[in-house]
């Protein structure tokens, strides 16, 4: 079978920028796979054409076979998507947010409140979600949008740097509850730019620097070719290696 996920010699460019230069990745059922690299590397631009929000100018995407730039809404019916910085509608409690959600996937009212309910204990949010969203934390938003995109049970998650705000103890919980949805079979794409944590959470990872994949391989792996002569991972990993501000985080996702 095809893996979930397939970006085959993936090129964009805006204007005469380069974003992606023939990006190919593989993503299967029940992985939890790492795009790691600086900020303006090209990830964000990936995710968004594994959406169908942007055609490639060359190559193709395919999610559970179908091909993003002929199906986007088919393909955005098993995604679920958490950009790096969610919009919420502010005037709403969370939990009507939530409900608004659900309501737009078309979820049945008794299984929508039983996700509803399930998703705020297990992202710790439960007795706030009558609270207006205007009055929650950074990390609060963040685990509501996460929320959001795991009403409708997708096949394929994609998170652009999830972690963003979230205390330590908030982001070992949305690890585990990334993890809890690979053991169900949901792929799940996580992108980040340091990598500490994408050896914490990902099960394999890709590089991507100057819109290219520089190298794939589990952490292990891209740890040895990064020492090997001439290997240009070492100076990406030195651009990707974790400050001080985010150890506390990265020890309570290794806990």
């Amino acid at each position: 079978m095809e893996p979930l996920l397939v970006a085959q010699s993936v090129a964009k460019s805006f204007g005469d920028v380069p974003a992606l230069r023939g990006v190919s990745l593989q993503v299967p059922e029940g992985q939890v796979f790492g795009l790691l690299g600086p900020n303006g590397s090209g990830k964000s631009t990936l995710m968004k054409l594994i959406l169908g929000l942007l055609p490639p100018d060359q190559g193709s995407v395919r999610v559970a076979g179908m091909d993003t730039r002929q199906r986007p809404v088919d393909v955005r019916r098993i995604v679920g998507y958490v950009p790096e910085t969610p919009r919420l509608y502010e005037f709403l409690t969370g939990i009507e947010y939530l409900d608004f959600v659900a309501d737009m996937h078309r979820l049945d009212p008794g299984e929508k409140k039983e996700r509803i309910g399930q998703f705020l204990k297990a992202l710790e949010l439960e007795g706030r979600g009558d609270e207006l969203i205007s009055g929650y934390s950074q990390g609060m938003r963040q685990k509501l949008a996460i929320i959001a995109a795991l009403l409708h049970r997708p096949r394929l998650l994609i998170l652009d740097e999830p972690l963003n705000g979230l205390d330590p103890r908030s982001a070992k919980v949305v690890k585990d509850t990334i993890h809890g949805l690979a053991k169900e079979g949901v792929a799940v794409l996580f992108s980040t730019h340091v990598l500490e944590i994408a050896e914490a959470i990902c099960d394999r990872i890709a590089v991507i620097d100057h819109g290219q994949v520089v190298a794939v391989g589990t952490a292990a792996e891209l740890r040895g070719k990064a020492g090997m002569p001439q290997s240009t991972l070492e100076d990406v990993f030195l651009t990707l290696t974790g400050t001080g501000d985010v150890r506390p985080i990265v020890e309570a996702l290794l806990a």
